[in-house]
């Protein structure tokens, strides 16, 4: 038998509660029979939810928390609070190496900030980055850093996002060379401010890393599937990540009030509901989810916090793939090399 993979996880984070969280784990395992969960929170709760989920039950160690972390408490306090929330002793699981990684679908700031200050950053590494698989036209998902852990850069970070973004795809999306390039304001050479100009001279001169910078990129392209990997600081990409969160929605009720808006119309949407069926998948955001904080000694996945159980298995599904193919040793090694060549 295969060694279990073991991924600790906020039973109490998120907003559908925790009878989502154990439906997500129920379906992970389902697909995954190596797979185990370090589940934290309030015992008493987590036992009685079990209950419905049997098969669960041997594959489950469960760790008391008595508190939480509100959706809007601030990272500050939260910290403060960290040895006695369901967070916190989630993300020191891993510290302690009980578990490979962590998952939480609850407050972003708050895991950020635990996660950061507990695991450290890898040597090497000045910032972490938030990272998330964004649907494409392309024959895979794109992955984008920073979306809003930094809200200001400079040239080293960008290239160690894209380093750190580019050993994340050949693991999430297996690809032996991603193809990365740096969001700008156009795709000539001249464009754009010093900072991005200068990553991106640093890009070009890392051809010896397993990965192929293709320059710069513009925001109409993200979701078009010419590149594998898009970085940027965190104030663009978050801007950028909402912007084209807000465009599916306006595109999906728009074509709802269009299909709803006679008799013609609502036969048309019986005739094309297949491909707009299609359309509703790929857009789903539970069927893309999990961000990773990228750059730390240890694995923590983000969960989107209205994720359903289909969501959930996705963001402890590729928690234990990242795992597998220690993630963190290849963001380590691919550091070394670049550096190795600037030096």
């Amino acid at each position: 038998m295969a060694e279990s993979t073991r991924i600790a996880v906020d039973a109490m984070g998120g907003d559908g509660g925790l009878a989502v969280i154990l439906d997500g784990a129920a379906r992970a395992a389902a697909d995954r029979p190596d797979l185990s969960f370090l589940l934290v929170g309030d015992e008493a709760a987590i036992r009685a939810a079990l209950e419905s989920h049997p098969a669960l039950g041997p594959r489950v160690e469960i760790v008391h928390a008595p508190e939480t972390v509100g959706s809007d408490e601030k990272p500050s306090t939260a910290i403060r609070r960290a040895r006695v929330t369901s967070m916190g002793l989630t993300i020191d699981a891993v510290k302690q190496g009980r578990a490979g990684a962590a998952v939480s679908a609850g407050n972003t700031g708050a895991l950020m900030a635990m996660a950061k200050l507990s695991l450290r950053t890898i040597p090497g590494i000045d910032r972490p980055a938030l990272a998330a698989l964004l649907p494409s036209l392309g024959d895979n998902d794109t992955v984008m850093l920073d979306l809003g852990a930094n809200t200001e850069c400079d040239a080293r970070n960008l290239v160690q996002f894209a380093v750190m973004g580019a050993a994340y795809a050949r693991t999430a999306l297996d690809l032996d060379r991603p193809r990365v390039a740096l969001l700008n304001i156009g795709t000539e050479d001249l464009k754009g401010t010093d900072i991005i100009r200068d990553a991106a001279q640093r890009l070009r001169s890392a051809s010896h890393l397993p990965m192929a910078f293709t320059g710069f990129i513009e925001g109409d392209r993200l979701s078009r599937g010419q590149v594998d990997v898009i970085a940027c600081d965190g104030f663009s990409g978050n801007i950028a990540l909402k912007t084209a969160e807000g465009t599916a929605r306006f595109v999906a009720d728009l074509l709802r009030r269009a299909f709803s808006s006679s008799i013609r119309s609502k036969i048309g949407f019986l005739i094309s509901r297949p491909a707009t069926q299609l359309l509703r998948d790929h857009l789903d955001p539970n069927n893309h989810n999990g961000a990773i904080f990228l750059g730390l000694n240890g694995l923590v996945v983000k969960s989107h916090g209205g994720a359903n159980a289909i969501g959930i298995a996705n963001a402890l599904k590729l928690a234990a793939k990242l795992v597998d193919d220690d993630l963190t040793r290849r963001i380590g090694e691919d550091l070394g090399n670049i550096e190795a060549r600037a030096a």
